[in-house]
């Protein structure tokens, strides 16, 4: 059926990205108008002509409010995954903010924004803490919402798991930080969005644990994902320093950064655990049976997706 203009407007930042994507196919599903505020409109994608693209100017706040005039709802999946010369974790919090207070001029109705598991101003790590200031913010704006928190996302594009699942390809080994018993509950990309649009009909404030209903530790992953792809190799512990140092040569030779210091505290500190129940349906090691012969064929590159704004974030 055809979008018309007496149906429901939805905002979806990122909507030619990773998870904003899957968020935008659910709503369209559901009959819904949809835009999108994105850095990339001139990404290939799926959609056609069924979405339109509006600029994420975060230096022209006005621009995005006239954006958003008349959307119901913003789901909010903009973020950076880690601290750059070219972007950076302070500079995406206040991005965030101008977002919120744009959707708060233009009368936007409700927010779904995307947080992570354990987020807490007062940590030390600024993936963490940043997430927290923008929870608090959303809360300051008055605008009904719900937050969030997933922990690890897996789908046809993630990074994580292809990337887990290259390195097992590539190397006779495989390295862990410290013991490896630090958890993760990784939850599907689409599971996420199916949660993000039923909040999107939802009343009042709420705060989702959006986690998958299977739990790993880091090095049980490792050996799950060696199990699904014939790869079986040993998982071994390191000093976290030897393994950024590892992780920091692998890097330049694909041109990526492949895991940061950060990244690996909060990994170890259990930052991406939660003990609440599942949110998501999906298995990783089902969906990893389906598509065990393309996981980890090619290496996905982060900096490689920021850097080439114009082609489709390939499936693994």
């Amino acid at each position: 059926m055809t979008n018309t203009n007496d149906q429901p407007l939805h905002a979806v930042t990122g909507a030619f990205g990773y998870s904003g994507k899957y968020i935008a196919q659910r709503l369209l599903d559901a009959n819904k108008r949809v835009i999108t505020l994105t850095n990339s409109a001139g990404r290939d994608h799926q959609f056609g002509d069924r979405i339109t693209a509006h600029p994420l100017c975060f230096d022209n706040p006005g621009a995005i409010a006239r954006s958003l005039e008349g959307a119901e709802v913003l789901y909010n999946t903009y973020w950076v995954r880690f601290n750059h010369k070219s972007f950076n974790h302070a500079e995406a919090v206040k991005n965030t903010m101008t977002l919120f207070d744009a959707a708060k001029q233009a009368g936007v109705g409700r927010i779904v924004h995307v947080s992570i598991t354990n987020p807490d101003e007062n940590s030390p790590l600024e993936y963490f803490s940043g997430k927290a200031r923008l929870e608090r913010a959303l809360l300051e704006t008055g605008i009904p919402h719900t937050i969030l928190r997933p922990a690890v996302l897996f789908g046809k594009e993630d990074i994580l798991v292809n990337n887990i699942a290259w390195a097992l390809r590539k190397l006779p080994i495989f390295g862990v930080f410290g013991d490896g018993k630090y958890r993760l509950q990784p939850i599907h990309v689409d599971d996420l969005a199916k949660l993000a649009v039923e909040q999107g009909e939802a009343t009042g404030n709420a705060t989702i644990n959006a986690i998958g209903p299977e739990t790993f530790t880091y090095a049980e992953l490792a050996k799950a994902v060696g199990r699904a792809i014939g790869k079986r190799k040993p998982v071994i512990g390191v000093p976290p320093a030897l393994g950024l140092f590892v992780a920091s040569i692998m890097g330049k030779v694909v041109d990526d950064v492949m895991i940061t210091k950060d990244e690996v505290e909060g990994l170890m500190a259990d930052l991406l655990y939660v003990e609440t129940p599942a949110t998501g349906e999906t298995r990783l090691t089902e969906w990893m049976s389906t598509c065990a012969d393309s996981l980890g064929r090619q290496y996905t590159s982060e900096l490689a997706r920021r850097r080439d704004r114009d082609t489709a974030y390939r499936s693994n």
